[in-house]
């Protein structure tokens, strides 16, 4: 008899020990539930005070137990292959990524940018207007227009960047119109209020040539417009032109 008790007590023991491993794995697993969970834990403390069912109760209860844990092992199973599936996916996808912004940068830098759109040229102001309406007289030969336009466009814009030129142009149109003693007076404009400005060193040297013009009683003078061509605009390429008519002056 106590033999057989202590059987019983043994298949008991093992009974209990089966259920808890049920009760512990289940929530791991997150495979059984909460209703679930408790009715095990129920069954164990049944079983730790002594109650519960007879004898074949117990082994019915025992084959349950097992059948839970197999069920609850290959669900786990399960779900351990579903979560490798997810972490493979995911690392695949983190992967694509990293290799699409790896391309994307590479292809932003090997391609130039596109280049800025160029912005509207600004249209020209009434003064710029005005002195490429009088030089285009000047080219068209257009003489007495020429010297007109300059000298209004000089009036309106006495100060301005193109006033040196404006001078300049009104003076050769007045060389080329025979008007020698005017060119005089204006090339020399160009010289004593634009010394530094880029058209000084012609005006001087074209002065010289109208004074030569003028005949033998300017070639004193003109002597004089040539030898400043060399001494004040040494590097001016009329240098060696000026040089040759400086020695026409001395020689008339």
């Amino acid at each position: 008899m106590s033999h057989r008790r202590g059987r019983r007590s043994a298949r008991r023991a093992r009974g209990i020990r089966a259920l808890a491993c049920v009760v512990l794995v289940a929530p791991l697993a997150a495979c059984v539930t909460v209703a679930e969970h408790r009715k095990l834990e129920r069954r164990v403390l049944q079983m730790e005070r002594g109650g519960g069912p007879s004898s074949g109760d117990w082994r019915a209860a025992l084959a349950d137990a097992n059948a839970e844990v197999e069920a609850l092992r290959a669900e786990v199973k399960t779900l351990k292959g579903r979560v490798e599936v997810a972490e493979k996916t995911a690392a695949d996808a983190l992967d694509d990524a990293r290799r699409a912004r790896q391309e994307t940068a590479t292809r932003e830098a090997g391609t130039p940018a596109e280049p800025a759109e160029a912005p509207p040229e600004p249209q020209a102001s009434e003064e710029v207007r005005s002195y490429r309406a009088a030089h285009a007289l000047w080219r068209s030969g257009d003489l007495a227009g020429c010297i007109d336009q300059f000298a209004q466009f000089l009036q309106s814009h006495p100060s301005s960047s193109y006033a040196d030129d404006a001078t300049f142009w009104m003076a050769d149109c007045y060389f080329k119109q025979g008007d020698f003693k005017q060119a005089v007076l204006r090339f020399d404009d160009v010289v004593r209020k634009y010394p530094t400005g880029n058209k000084a060193p012609d005006a001087l040297f074209r002065q010289g040539e109208a004074l030569l013009e003028l005949g033998p009683g300017y070639h004193e003078a003109a002597k004089r417009a040539f030898e400043r061509v060399l001494s004040d605009y040494p590097n001016s390429a009329l240098v060696g032109e000026a040089k040759k008519r400086l020695e026409v002056a001395r020689a008339g």
